[in-house]
This record gives structure tokens, sequence and C-alpha cells, in this order.
């Protein structure tokens, strides 16, 4: 191999390594918090067509579980702590999310426009 192929080869590669992280810097991030067994806000409006990163922050000390069925996703955020969630591409629409350790107060829907 001459030194022009290794050099083509190095650079092939360095920069095919930085497309995902590119890729994930460019994820629009959303914010969801947990406070007193709620969600706030309870409405999050997200574009359509497009992978999201959702954090949800637990301010509460007991654990919660940010659940969807629609969305196929589910995570256990222990109190005090944030939790990352990661969801679509979405189609337009409105996706239904709950907290499944306290499901008659933890209620929320992601709006994909």
């Amino acid at each position: 191999m001459n030194m022009r192929s290794v050099v083509y080869t190095a650079v092939f590669f360095c920069v095919t390594a930085l497309v995902p992280a590119a890729a994930f810097a460019a994820m629009p991030t959303f914010t969801l918090s947990i406070k007193d067994h709620k969600f706030d806000p309870t409405e999050l409006h997200v574009p359509a067509g497009q992978k999201i990163k959702l954090m949800v922050k637990n301010l509460d000390k007991t654990p919660e579980e940010f659940e969807s069925h629609e969305m196929k996703r589910e995570k256990v955020i222990p109190g005090g702590t944030t939790g990352t969630v990661y969801i679509g591409p979405l189609d337009a629409g409105t996706y239904k999310f709950f907290g499944d350790f306290h499901q008659a107060t933890a209620q929320g829907k992601i709006i994909a426009k």
C-alpha cells in the first residue's frame, strides 16, 4: 500500500467516525420534568419526522417510569435524577405517555407536527 492510499484511508475513517457524532449534536433536545407525580409540561410539541432526545428530570424523591405504548418506550427514572429517552422519528400526530408508578396523575402527550 502506498502512502497516498494510507492517507486516503485514514481520512475516510476519520470523517465517517465524525458523522454519527455530528448527527447526534444536531438532534433536537426537549426537557420534561416530574414533580409531585405529574409531568411538566403535560403537552410537548416536537418536529415530526425527526429523531429527538428527551431529557426526563425526576424532581421527586421516588422513582417514576416514563412509558408510552404508542411510542414503544419505557424508562425508569430514579428520584432526583435525569434520564434520557430517544424518540422517533415520529409521524405527525399525538402520542400519549404516562408515569407507570402514578398513572392517575402522571399523564401527558407529545404532539409531532
